[in-house]
């Protein structure tokens, strides 16, 4: 199963130049990184990325980041991957820049899979 880390494009130049995803300042806050799954996506683009033009998702296999994962409840009491540990390059699958749509929405790529 892949779980998903959205950076803005300015978090994803400092990853491209360090190899590690950057700390949001909500990942600071609560002592984790958040993760989506493909489902839950749509979701944290809209609560959370509202203001963005575009985004880069990165792609990450849950099974790979072994016992840092934990599934916690977060909103409407639904399940969230959050990773206790830093993301990192190398534990990366796939990613994507994401522009929004001339409706001003976000729509997933075809080929993102679940």
């Amino acid at each position: 199963m892949l779980v998903y880390k959205v950076l803005t494009l300015a978090q994803a130049a400092e990853y491209e130049r360090t190899g590690e995803a950057p700390l949001s300042p909500d990942d600071a806050r609560d002592g984790y990184v958040h993760l989506s799954t493909r489902a839950q996506l749509l979701g944290t683009l809209e609560r959370h990325f509202a203001a963005e033009p575009a985004i880069r998702v990165l792609a990450v296999e849950a099974d790979l980041l072994g016992e840092a994962l934990r599934w916690e409840e977060s909103r409407k009491g639904e399940a969230f991957p959050h990773l206790y540990g830093r993301l990192r390059a190398r534990d990366v699958a796939m990613g994507w820049v994401i522009a929004r749509a001339h409706d001003g929405s976000f729509r997933l790529p075809a080929d993102m899979p679940v």
